[in-house]
């Protein structure tokens, strides 16, 4: 029969996550990342510029928890707002970045460890939220 809430395409609609102000607010003024995870556990964004700061000093491992805690978080948030598990997750939508920044972490630090099957994954996740972001 099909389904009537998909648009013409058959493609659902784009997931927005709502922003998390304070937890961005003080990212944004320089408190330190751990800081902010830890008063904030649910906000991906400061998850990920965790996660960027340990793959950035070849801390892959850490890079790997960080990423991959950020990571379950934003499908957490993005269940709670309508997201089936498919569909566009774009990049433009700035509390969707969390999100696909610990996406991107994760598969390089898969990739680093030799997860090859967990760097696919998330490459692919990648490229269906938003194609201008896996080649």
């Amino acid at each position: 029969m099909g389904h009537p809430h998909h648009n013409l395409l058959g493609e659902p609609p784009a997931t927005l996550l709502p922003g998390a102000p304070e937890a961005e607010a003080a990212l944004a003024a320089g408190t330190p990342a751990a800081e902010v995870a830890a008063a904030s556990p649910t906000v991906s964004a400061a998850w990920a510029a965790l996660a960027e700061e340990a793959i950035g000093d070849g801390r892959t491992i850490e890079a790997y928890a960080y990423a991959r805690t950020g990571y379950h978080r934003g499908l957490d948030a993005l269940r709670r707002n309508g997201w089936k598990g498919h569909g566009p997750v774009p990049w433009s939508h700035e509390p969707n970045r969390g999100f696909l920044r610990c996406v991107t972490v994760l598969a390089r630090a898969a990739e680093a460890i030799g997860e090859t099957d967990e760097q696919e994954r998330c490459t692919q996740l990648l490229r269906d939220c938003d194609p201008s972001l896996a080649p």
